[in-house]
């Protein structure tokens, strides 16, 4: 029986990992649930798992919070300290980190540091810190398990394998739901134009992540972290159908591929009962019923922030940070309609040209510079 945490538990990734939590009921044992806002749906939660620790990430919500589960026999924290306090409870095992955004990074740096095996599902840590963090990880023996399908895939297809017979590391993307589109047609799109995603169902900001290709970005980050492998052997291609959902090429030229219905929590099952695999009830890919397994080069000019999250991470240093955190802003700007779709990347690249970078930070200067762009972003505005 393994003792799950989950942080994040009312977004797209947690619930979708209580899912399959209940698939397993010999398996899991949820012991501590942590969101961000969302109180009501965390009670139920709450109520249904009772876990022995909740916490809300708002402060301001925890009396909320407090009084609709009162009546619960568990501990109930809020903000920042209580996230931490959720990522290194005593009986968890492992800890799932699905909080979106930079908000993520020091609970899942608190427990790698208490030994617990971490389910990766925040890109954003290893895109901020993946020095700090995989360093720590080795250091704590701790395993970091990817949840993203496409780092799950490459997970996958390196079982067994020798990681230094890596030649090169394929991402696949679906393009979103402007694949084919060029900017002038992308001038007027709203939020409810980006968030139409034509295969995957995610969260708000992740949707408008793939429709920019800054998803694609991130991830091709924290490929180079979780995998030891240098920028130069990491590609991106597009593929439509997301049924490959990414792929190794081997030093002999053998590709090795991980094939799958676009649905999140066959990723999720394989990191929590890893090194297992279990049997399931989600629906099975018909290789009979697909006609054709298409892939195209991105379009990096319509597309650019594809080569910005490149840009940064051979920066190295604070800049991904940088860029992750004026890149969240940005979005958020975006879905409140105060920015065009356009404007995304040009915000990012103009705070990336203000920072001074610095090429070895600790922790506490990634956290001051992820504040600083975020600040700057109003600032340009």
């Amino acid at each position: 029986m393994k003792n799950i945490a989950i942080i994040g538990s009312t977004g797209s990734i947690g619930t979708q990992t209580l899912e399959v939590i209940d698939l397993f009921p010999d398996h899991f044992n949820v012991v501590a649930l942590a969101a961000g806002s969302n109180t009501e749906l965390l009670a139920e939660q709450a109520a249904r798992y009772r876990p022995q620790l909740v916490c809300i990430g708002q402060k301001d919500l925890y009396h909320d919070l407090k009084e609709k589960i009162g009546h619960l026999e568990c501990k109930v924290t809020a903000g920042p300290e209580g996230l931490v306090e959720v990522a290194t409870f005593s009986k968890a095992d492992v800890v799932v980190t699905s909080i979106t955004g930079a908000l993520g990074l020091v609970p899942t740096v608190e427990a790698i540091k208490s030994g617990k095996n971490i389910a990766l599902a925040n890109k954003e840590t290893l895109v901020a810190a993946g020095d700090i963090v995989m360093a720590l990880a080795h250091e704590y023996g701790v395993k970091i398990l990817p949840v993203d399908s496409e780092h799950s895939a490459i997970f996958q297809c390196l079982n067994g394998e020798d990681n230094r017979r890596i030649s090169k590391l394929i991402l696949t993307a679906s393009g979103g739901p402007f694949r084919g589109k060029n900017r002038s047609q992308l001038v007027d799109i709203g939020p409810e134009d980006a968030l139409r995603h034509p295969n995957w169902s995610m969260g708000a900001k992740i949707t408008v992540d793939s429709a920019t290709l800054m998803n694609k970005g991130l991830e091709v980050i924290e490929a180079k972290w979780l995998f030891g492998v240098d920028l130069s052997n990491i590609d991106v291609v597009i593929h439509p159908q997301s049924v490959i959902h990414s792929m190794v090429e081997f030093v002999d030229g053998s590709i090795i591929a991980q094939l799958g219905l676009p649905d999140m929590k066959l990723p999720i099952q394989y990191a929590l009962t890893y090194p297992q695999r279990e049997p399931n009830n989600f629906p099975r890919l018909d290789l009979s019923q697909i006609r054709n397994l298409t892939f195209e080069e991105p379009d990096r000019q319509t597309f650019s922030c594809l080569d910005i999250a490149f840009a940064a991470a051979r920066k190295g240093g604070t800049m991904p940070a940088v860029m992750n955190a004026a890149n969240e802003e940005a979005v958020a700007l975006f879905l409140k309609k105060k920015i065009k779709f356009l404007d995304i990347p040009n915000i990012i690249l103009k705070v990336m040209e203000r920072h001074r970078l610095i090429e070895k930070p600790q922790l506490s200067q990634i956290l001051e510079c992820d504040a600083w762009a975020r600040q700057e972003v109003y600032t340009l505005l």
